[in-house]
């Protein structure tokens, strides 16, 4: 099996892939102003002594983990550290939620307690239909936050839950995710050069 593997030519796919990937996220620019509206939000929220929270399940955890640690760390220039928390990342608390309540309140009950009015929360699902992340969104809205959803093509329920929709224009989840992560890069980039000055 490995050696048929090893003798099998993947370049057509891989570079498909790599085509695919460029597509999405040229067709993301189509955001370009919602994002520029986010990022001026966020600025705004931030000078007034508010904080990020952002949240998703998956792949969307693992990229709301990676933007509170561009946050918190550094994206490129040295700065006062920018106060962002992922509600992905304390095992404790998710798994005594989820055992004493039920997965899908593993966010809005963080947010109960822990998001006020006037901060941003950032939550990330490709199909925007992801239960916990609509209650976590319901709540944030309820307590004040602005919400900035970052979803796949129709936007989901989360539409409707959304200040700021940046729906990337692609039902492929591998080619939402990529653009997600451009998208946050991004966002990432211009508060960190605002912020800094």
């Amino acid at each position: 099996m490995v050696s048929k593997l090893e003798n099998k030519n993947f370049d057509e796919k891989i570079s498909l892939m790599f085509d695919e990937s460029s597509k999405s996220i040229t067709d993301s620019k189509i955001l370009t102003k919602k994002i520029s509206l986010a990022i001026s939000e966020i600025l705004k929220s931030l000078k007034k002594n508010h904080k990020i929270i952002l949240f998703g399940n998956g792949g969307s955890a693992a990229d709301a983990q990676h933007m509170a640690a561009e946050f918190i760390g550094r994206y490129k220039l040295e700065r006062e550290s920018i106060p962002a928390i992922s509600f992905t990342t304390d095992t404790s608390i998710i798994t005594s939620i989820g055992n004493d309540y039920s997965f899908d309140q593993v966010f809005s009950r963080q947010c109960s307690s822990l998001v006020n009015k006037g901060d941003i929360v950032i939550a990330i699902s490709t199909s925007g239909n992801s239960k916990n992340v609509l209650n976590g969104c319901k709540i944030a809205q309820k307590n004040g936050a602005f919400v900035i959803c970052l979803t796949g093509k129709t936007g989901g329920k989360l539409k409707l839950l959304s200040n700021i929709l940046l729906n990337v224009p692609s039902n492929d989840t591998p080619r939402i995710q990529e653009s997600h992560r451009i998208i946050i890069h991004t966002i990432c980039e211009i508060v960190e050069l605002n912020f800094s000055t």
